[in-house]
């Protein structure tokens, strides 16, 4: 009875180690533990150099981004953008080479200080050294290939400025987890913006991200079931054919 409770214990223990509860429901990961809330939670530098100018937070002439004429585009660390992803591509490729060569080559020994008769007289009937040497040799390869891809992908998501490089570029990363029932999507977006990329709605369009790293996908039972099993895995790398 004591092993069966101890089976049992060993099992919820890594149920509650996974990145699912017992029910197979995937769990959010956490938002504490990204790169977001760090900037979020950064101070960051002060607005003016001298501390003892006073600001009149009230002033419609304010200079800072919460007056009703400020800039309220992203521009220090811990801010927080819109990226508008819009992803409508397609490509074809083909391919079409061949190639062909022919040889040939022959040598003959009509006569050799009388050798060749010698010979010829004692090999069977129908044999011949006249012609010694004959190569001949054939070659041909062709191919073919094609690339077709279609993409499509409309996506918004809230991303956060993790730093400001010197050069005043902005390091942005966003995260966007939805659950659907068994089934967590994930979207993952980050890269480096310029400041004046950014419109007047606080948004961003994708290709003015540069290294854009962009992943969409998802994980819960209906993926599980789409991949290969651990063990087809282990075999697709170690067996050669």
């Amino acid at each position: 009875m004591k092993s069966v409770h101890a089976i049992l214990a060993a099992t919820c223990a890594l149920l509650a180690g996974c990145d699912a509860d017992p029910t197979g429901k995937p769990n959010f990961t956490p938002a504490e533990e990204g790169a977001e809330q760090v900037a979020m939670l950064w101070p960051g530098l002060p607005t003016y150099a001298e501390p003892d100018r006073a600001v009149d937070r009230a002033s419609t002439w304010s200079g800072t981004s919460g007056s009703l004429l400020g800039d309220r585009r992203a521009e220090t660390k811990g801010d927080i953008l819109t990226v508008v992803i819009e992803i409508d591509e397609k490509a074809e490729i083909s391919n079409d080479t061949s190639r062909e060569r022919t040889g040939s080559e022959s040598l003959g020994i009509p006569g050799l200080f009388g050798l060749p008769q010698r010979i010829n007289s004692e090999l069977p009937a129908g044999a011949s050294l006249d012609e010694a040497v004959s190569i001949s040799s054939s070659g041909e390869s062709s191919g073919k290939g094609s690339v077709k891809r279609k993409e499509k992908l409309e996506l918004r998501v809230a991303a956060t400025v993790v730093d400001v490089l010197p050069n005043g570029v902005l390091e942005i990363e966003g995260t966007q987890q939805v659950r659907v029932n068994f089934e967590l999507r994930e979207l993952l977006v980050a890269g480096f913006v310029r400041p004046t990329d950014i419109s007047r709605l606080n948004e961003i369009t994708y290709d003015k991200i540069a290294a854009a790293r962009i992943s969409y996908g998802g994980r819960g039972q209906i993926t599980a079931v789409q991949q290969p099993r651990y063990g087809q895995r282990v075999l697709d790398l170690a067996l050669p054919f």
